[in-house]
């Protein structure tokens, strides 16, 4: 995993601050020493140069073959490559000495520059950044088979074996932890998902170093068998682009939240888990006040640049298991599961409705309109909410019922919430458009 991964947050180096820049240069200070001290250490011989030089070539072929399906997929999602290479660099860990680790990673990570990374336009420090960090995560793999005494020479070998899955972990890591320090810094207070990445992330590049692991036995004892390496690793690659293809269809390309289907999906399945666990969960329908007055003056595209800031401001107030969508429109809803059962989940509800109210209360957002830079205030919303299993058991009725206090809410003037039968809740009341 690297921070080129269209997963991951992407960072700037320069104009974030001193200390991003000389944490970067210390990786990459820490990777050259690394590769320099090991091409000391390496001993005489060719049959470490020709494995350095067949993974090298299996590389520029994986990489060759796997461009058609990535230009496939940049058509499909409008993304970057997803760096698999990591099976030919895991493979030169468990294998060289590290000084021709290093050289192949080098060359690999020259080679991806040169055919994927360069014609999209990715900043060359950050590519330089990413191989120091892969530089470092193969060292780190190596020292860990080389403590256990190199790789395994048969099943009777469960040491070695065991090393393998200790330098797997080693190599994640170190990987993530190089990646996600960099993102930290570039950007504080970025959550900790956004550093670490998500779990099918971190998975696939598990599934990846498992993979280079085969190919360096393979090639430490029939190397011929290293060819059945490479169909896998261009079928991991299809995997990813319809991992995406059904993520473009899942999310609102305007605000990166669920569309409406699928958040009526994902809600439906989390009314039913809450109720065999005999808990609780609330609706909230949310909807911009008078957001036509915002498309008519200052343009529909500073319209979309507000949609996607509250959008952002409804995911950051709301629990990492609440599933949040945009319902058509300048519309938005949210699902809370496992909320209490009664009036404290009634209660909950109307404290989380009325916290978002709040949230977009207090937006300024900057937009690019025609006149020129503009900041738009004033912002508000109207919330209307239900409960289950109090207002309906299932998730329609539970809509109708929360539809029904959102327009309670805008009678009410608007900026308001309103929870279904809950007409003693006071409705806070603030500057609209």
């Amino acid at each position: 995993m690297d921070d080129t991964s269209p997963s991951r947050t992407r960072w700037e180096l320069w104009g974030v601050g001193h200390r991003l820049l000389v944490f970067a240069v210390t990786v990459e200070v820490a990777a050259a020493v690394s590769a320099v001290t090991g091409l000391v250490g390496t001993p005489p011989g060719g049959g470490p140069l020709l494995l350095a030089l067949a993974l090298t070539a299996l590389s520029v072929v994986h990489t060759e073959l796997a461009t058609g399906i990535e230009r496939s997929r940049r058509r499909a999602t409008e993304t970057s490559y997803f760096d698999l290479s990591s099976v030919w660099t895991f493979a030169a860990a468990l294998l060289l000495p590290p000084g021709l680790a290093a050289v192949v990673i080098v060359v690999v990570y020259t080679h991806l520059w040169h055919r994927v990374w360069a014609p999209a336009r990715v900043p060359l420090y950050r590519h330089v950044y990413t191989t120091a960090t892969v530089l470092l995560a193969a060292r780190a793999a190596h020292e860990v088979v080389r403590t256990a005494g190199g790789l395994p020479g048969g099943l009777a070998d469960p040491a070695a074996v065991t090393a393998i899955a200790l330098a797997v972990l080693a190599y994640v890591v170190v990987n993530t932890v190089l990646v996600g320090a960099a993102i930290g810094l570039a950007q504080p207070g970025i959550a900790l998902r956004e550093l670490v990445g998500r779990w099918d992330d971190v998975a696939l590049e598990m599934a990846t170093l498992c993979m280079g692991a085969l190919a360096a036995v393979a090639l430490g004892s029939a190397p011929g068998l290293v060819a059945l390496v490479l169909p896998p690793i261009l079928v991991l690659h299809r995997a990813v682009l319809v991992r995406q293809l059904e993520e473009e269809v899942s999310t609102d390309a305007k605000t990166g939240l669920l569309t409406a289907a699928t958040w009526q999906a994902e809600a439906a399945r989390a009314v039913r888990r809450v109720q065999r666990a005999g808990t609780g969960a609330g609706v909230l329908i949310l909807d911009l006040d008078h957001f036509k007055i915002v498309n008519d003056t200052h343009g529909h595209l500073a319209g979309d640049d507000v949609l996607a800031a509250v959008a952002a401001e409804l995911r950051a107030g709301v629990r990492e298991r609440d599933v949040v969508g945009r319902f058509g429109g300048e519309e938005f809803v949210v699902l809370l599961p496992e909320l209490p059962l009664g009036a404290a989940g009634r209660a909950e509800l109307w404290q989380v409705a009325e916290r978002l109210r709040d949230r977009v209360a207090r937006m300024d957002v900057g937009v690019d309109t025609p006149g020129g830079l503009r900041t738009i205030t004033g912002i508000s919303i109207s919330i209307g909410g239900a409960a289950v299993p109090t207002d309906g058991t299932t998730l329609d009725q539970v809509l109708r019922a929360a539809d029904t206090s959102l327009y309670a809410a805008k009678g009410a003037g608007r900026n308001a919430v309103r929870i279904a039968a809950d007409r003693h809740v006071p409705a806070p009341r603030g500057p609209s458009l």
